[in-house]
């Protein structure tokens, strides 16, 4: 079965997204320390990469590398409460999806000390 909400086009539409958008926002900041972790860094460090003498491109590739950060940690955050949501019991394949999407959020802030160690140093 469709949702109900699949139906809606334009402004309502657009409106709505950006409601539900903040509402998970608002859920991965309650519910989530890393998350929470990870927007006090991004903080931190998107004023320090505009404040920064670097290039431009520079401080928008430091930033994107910030916000990619918050953009995989609530893709991880998703799926680990989609997982719970199946079953809290221990299975292989849970945890996988669990750990791989961990393994993500890890690449994602490798990223940032590449990224922010590249411009730096040029």
């Amino acid at each position: 079965m469709e949702s109900p909400y699949k139906g809606k086009t334009g402004l309502v539409r657009l409106w709505n997204a950006f409601g539900y958008s903040l509402a998970g926002f608002r859920a991965a900041y309650k519910h989530e320390d890393a998350f929470r972790q990870e927007v006090l860094l991004a903080t931190i460090l998107i004023p320090l990469a505009l404040w920064l003498p670097v290039a431009y491109l520079g401080k928008a590739l430091m930033i994107a590398s910030v916000l990619l950060v918050i953009m995989i940690e609530l893709l991880n955050s998703a799926i680990e409460a989609t997982v719970d949501r199946i079953s809290l019991e221990n299975h292989d394949l849970a945890k996988r999806a669990k750990d791989i999407g961990s393994s993500a959020v890890l690449v994602s802030l490798i990223n940032v000390l590449a990224v922010w160690g590249l411009v730096l140093l040029h």
